[in-house]
């Protein structure tokens, strides 16, 4: 069956990065990929978690959020502290984000990374942790500069939905795709070319060792595309 926007199986949605969005964050972009819109910032403030404090090490984590009319119907606020679903998003932003470091010795300073889904169409989580790396390469050049330390940052991170939808192997789904998706997956890769995070589900059955090899096959295929748009919006080589 063709896809809902006549993509290639292979094929990304347009994407962009807009870095410096935020006039008031360390760093930040907005990150699109499709109809998918993310607002991401990155603050540096000082001190670091109780079990971290006199250790002279930083920390680096993240935040989740999508406002209400991000998606088809309006969702309540997460006024009393953030759901299931968002608490596992943000873990895995935070995990991913501590990928481009090999260590946290810039001070006792913690990098907080705010992910607010503008607009959801699929991938939302993955296009957080692309747009959320390029706001926090961007705040640890901030604290190089204004604080004197070494930029501990060492490598690009980026993020890709796939999947396995009317029996094809998909890149980038959206929300449709992704709703009625027999496998459903996302996969986190580290420039230049090691894996982070697979994280994969058979949504109405299983799948063969075959089908998962094809579907990071496609993630590959994506992410060094994703990689190169990310070295482009910050001069990295």
């Amino acid at each position: 069956m063709p896809r809902p926007d006549k993509r290639a199986n292979d094929a990304l949605r347009p994407l962009t990065l807009e870095r410096g969005v935020s006039p008031f964050a360390e760093g930040s972009c907005k990150v699109t990929m499709g109809d998918t819109v993310v607002y991401c910032t990155a603050s540096v403030e000082q001190g670091t978690p109780p079990w971290r404090k006199g250790t002279g090490l930083g920390w680096i984590t993240a935040e989740y959020a999508m406002l209400p009319r991000a998606t088809l119907s309006r969702t309540q606020r997460e006024r009393r502290g953030a759901g299931g679903r968002t608490t596992e998003i943000q873990r895995l932003i935070g995990r991913s984000l501590r990928a481009t470091v090999d260590d946290f010795g810039f001070g006792e300073y913690t990098i907080r990374v705010d992910c607010d889904v503008l607009q959801a169409d699929g991938g939302t989580r993955t296009a957080s942790i692309t747009g959320a790396t390029v706001a926090l390469v961007d705040a640890l050049r901030w604290l190089s500069s204004t604080h004197g330390v070494d930029n501990p940052f060492k490598r690009l991170v980026a993020a890709v939905s796939v999947g396995i939808v009317d029996g094809e192997p998909r890149l980038d789904l959206c929300y449709v795709e992704d709703a009625n998706a027999g496998v459903d997956a996302n996969v986190v890769k580290a420039f230049p070319d090691h894996y982070v995070e697979m994280q994969g589900t058979g949504e109405n059955g299983t799948f063969a060792r075959e089908e998962w090899d094809a579907l990071l096959a496609l993630a590959d295929t994506g992410i060094k595309q994703i990689f190169v748009a990310q070295r482009e919006v910050l001069a990295v080589t």
